[in-house]
């Protein structure tokens, strides 16, 4: 399911014209990004939460302070590894994707949202 919300979450950003640079990629035990992308000049850090409709909270309650702390540092490991960061500057983003029973998904971003 979670594999599922992130290609979706992927084939929307694109769809809004984002370049996907990484998906899952890893800091050791820091954690991992879902999505790297690049909007303009600005790096996107990029969390996706996915859940079936109806049966948990709505995916964008998930991110809690904890989380946010957690995406801001990997957001710096992203730019230590990567030579720097871009002129535009970097922004967190939250996809949410609730899959229904039927249909398509539903897809929810919220830009800067840590």
């Amino acid at each position: 399911m979670g594999r599922h919300g992130e290609n979706v979450a992927a084939r929307r950003l694109t769809e809004a014209g984002m370049t996907v640079l990484a998906r899952n990629w890893r800091s050791g035990r820091a954690g991992e990004i879902d999505i790297v992308a690049r909007d303009g000049d600005i790096l996107v850090i990029c969390e996706v939460k996915t859940r079936r409709g109806g049966r948990y909270q709505h995916p964008m309650a998930s991110v809690t302070p904890r989380k946010a702390h957690r995406l801001r540092d990997l957001a710096e490991r992203w730019i230590q590894t990567h030579g720097g960061a871009p002129p535009g500057g970097v922004r967190i983003d939250l996809v949410g994707v609730v899959l229904p029973a039927r249909g398509a998904a539903r897809v929810e971003h919220a830009r800067g949202v840590a």
